[in-house]
């Protein structure tokens, strides 16, 4: 399987699978400079309008850019920041329909045995990007389709479980603590659970403007894996834009 990512991928990836939000934001935009041309607009509100839309088309592109085709979270080095190397454990990576990681995963832990499940619901998860994101996705050799509350694999066997800007996408605080409670029933005592987000703060408002609200906060993460009976947790940044939870 060819692992080699496409150059802008990432920015590409959010152009395709946001685009009715492009779609909207070009014609509100059209219909400003028009209106421009029928109304004695004030110069200064009509021109802090027209940048304002402008900036929360662009800037998460450049985010998306900078976090997912320039910064090597693809190349996967952040995992010698969290003291994880190769092994020959059983680890587990769940995604939300979209696939980018599994590949990447086997290639980093080649000596492993991974196991990939999709918690991807129709019903619950009806947003249009995760829906044309799903029909581009790899599909790792295997894949099994899961409900949030049921991880079909015994208890405490497995040695590391990945949540790679996927969790984000169960929306339901409940929901959220029956799934981490299914992710921390597979787990061996010594286990980690390492989830990779956007965080709702600052950095991501100045980024994705009121797209941010898409994302939890850390305390919000924090609250659902304690509600689940994780007892610790450590956090790395990885830019500014992203943090790397590991859990135990």
């Amino acid at each position: 399987m060819e692992l080699k990512r496409k150059p802008f991928q990432g920015v590409l990836n959010i152009l395709s699978f946001n685009r009715h939000f492009y779609v909207i934001g070009l014609s509100i935009i059209a219909l400003l400079l028009l209106s421009k041309l029928l109304f004695d607009w004030n110069n200064i509100l009509f021109w802090v309008i027209i940048i304002s839309f402008l900036y929360g088309l662009i800037m998460p592109l450049i985010v998306s850019a900078y976090v997912y085709d320039f910064s090597g979270y693809y190349d996967f080095k952040w995992l010698e920041h969290l003291n994880i190397t190769n092994s020959n454990h059983h680890i587990v990576n769940i995604n939300a329909g979209f696939d980018e990681t599994s590949f990447i995963l086997k290639s980093n832990f080649p000596n492993a045995n991974l196991q990939v499940f999709d918690f991807y619901n129709s019903e619950k998860h009806t947003e249009a990007a995760i829906v044309r994101a799903r029909k581009v996705s790899l599909v790792y050799p295997k894949t099994k389709q899961i409900s949030t509350n049921t991880i079909p694999l015994e208890n405490k066997s497995v040695d590391m479980v990945f949540l790679l800007s996927a969790a984000h996408e169960i929306r339901s605080f409940e929901e959220k603590v029956l799934f981490l409670k299914e992710c921390k029933r597979i787990c061996k005592p010594d286990a980690h659970v390492i989830l990779v987000e956007h965080l709702r703060d600052i950095p991501n408002f100045l980024a994705f403007s009121i797209g941010f609200t898409h994302f939890f906060s850390k305390q919000t993460w924090i609250n659902a894996f304690k509600s689940a009976g994780f007892k610790s947790f450590t956090e790395t940044k990885f830019t500014h834009f992203m943090s790397i939870l590991k859990f135990n």
